[in-house]
Formats: structure tokens, sequence, C-alpha cells
């Protein structure tokens, strides 16, 4: 759904203020980084830089530990088999 929010202008540095909505939308607060992707289009999209901490636990395996070797041996043994 596209949503509209207010307008921002563009100083004589090439600075703006990001909307309210859209800090709340991309989850930024002051401090926080934005990467700016530009696309062929001249569509520009911004994204949240997040911290690699915010990817802790991201994944779930409830299965038992498994030693370096045999991911080792898993990832050479898919490999093989592409």
């Amino acid at each position: 759904m596209l949503k509209s929010v207010p307008k921002s202008k563009i100083t004589a540095r090439g600075q703006t203020t990001l909307p309210k909505p859209v800090r709340d939308a991309l989850g930024i607060a002051p401090g926080d980084c934005v990467h700016y992707f530009i696309y062929e289009n001249n569509e520009v999209r911004i994204i949240p830089v997040r911290p690699l901490s915010d990817l802790f636990g991201i994944l779930k395996y409830d299965g038992p530990p498994v030693s370096l070797e045999d991911m080792e041996h898993a990832i050479a043994e898919g490999a093989t088999r592409q």
C-alpha cells in the first residue's frame, strides 16, 4: 500500500529532514544511519543500516550442538551434489 507523507525541503547544503512518518516506518532515531539505493528509473529507496548485533538469535536451531568438522562436511557434501 502506498502511503503519502508530508514533503520536506532540501537546504542549500543538500540536507533535508525525514518526516516523522518516514522515520517511524524505517524504525530510525537520531544518530542512526541509512543507506540510499538509486535505481535506473531514478527511483530512490532508503534502507536503515542495522548493526550486525541485531542479527543475533535470528536463526533458531533446536538440535544438538554441531562441531565445526560436521559443518564443513555438510558444506562439502552439499557442494558436490550441485
